[in-house]
C-alpha cells in the first residue's frame, strides 16, 4: 500500500510539474460560439433509465481541454422522467427551462434559467422534465483516489500545512 502511495504521490507530481509549454496544446486555445448556435445532435438516453415519458435529449459539443479531462456541452431535453448516471463531475447552468431533480439521497430541487448545480462523478439522479430544459454542462474527469490524495498533500506541502488532505 505504501508503495502505491508513493508512486501515486510520484505520478501525480510528475504530470503537474511538466510545463505546459512542453505539452504543446492539441487543439485551440480559446474557443466562443452563441449557445444557441451550436448544432445539437441527437443523445438518446437509455431506454432503461426512462421512468416515464419520451424524452428527447440532444447535445453540442463546445470545447474538450488538452488533456481529454474537461469537455464543455450544450445539452437539451423534451418532457419525460429519468434516471442519470454522472460519469464525470458535472456542473450545470440552466439556460431555459427548468427540470425537477432528485438526489441519491433523496434531495430534491427544481433548477430553473440561471440556477447552477454540482453533480458527483460515480452518482445518479432523476431527472423529471415538464416541457423542455438547456443547459450548459462543465464536465471533468476525477482524480483516481490515489492520485487526488497525492495532489492534495502536494499541495498541502506547498501551502504550509494550512490545508487538510481529506478525500
Amino acid at each position: 500500500m505504501a508503495l502505491k502511495m508513493m508512486l501515486a504521490s510520484a505520478v501525480a507530481i510528475a504530470a503537474r510539474s511538466v510545463p505546459y509549454i512542453a505539452l504543446k496544446p492539441a487543439g485551440k486555445s480559446f474557443v466562443a460560439h452563441a449557445s444557441d448556435h451550436l448544432p445539437l445532435k441527437s443523445t438518446p438516453i437509455n431506454p432503461d433509465w426512462i421512468i416515464s415519458g419520451n424524452p428527447q435529449a440532444r447535445t453540442a459539443e463546445h470545447s474538450r481541454g488538452h488533456d481529454e479531462a474537461s469537455l464543455t456541452a450544450i445539452w437539451d431535453c423534451t418532457a419525460g422522467e429519468f434516471r442519470w448516471y454522472f460519469g464525470w463531475d458535472e456542473t450545470v447552468m440552466i439556460l431555459e427551462g427548468e427540470v425537477h431533480i432528485t438526489a441519491e439521497d433523496g434531495t430534491e430541487r427544481t433548477l430553473r434559467t440561471g440556477d447552477v448545480a454540482f453533480f458527483a462523478g460515480g452518482t445518479w439522479a432523476s431527472w423529471r422534465v415538464d416541457t423542455y430544459v438547456r443547459k450548459v454542462a462543465f464536465l471533468r474527469k476525477p482524480f483516481p483516489k490515489p492520485l487526488a490524495i497525492a495532489y492534495r498533500l502536494r499541495k498541502m506541502l506547498r501551502n504550509g500545512g494550512s490545508q487538510g488532505i481529506a478525500a
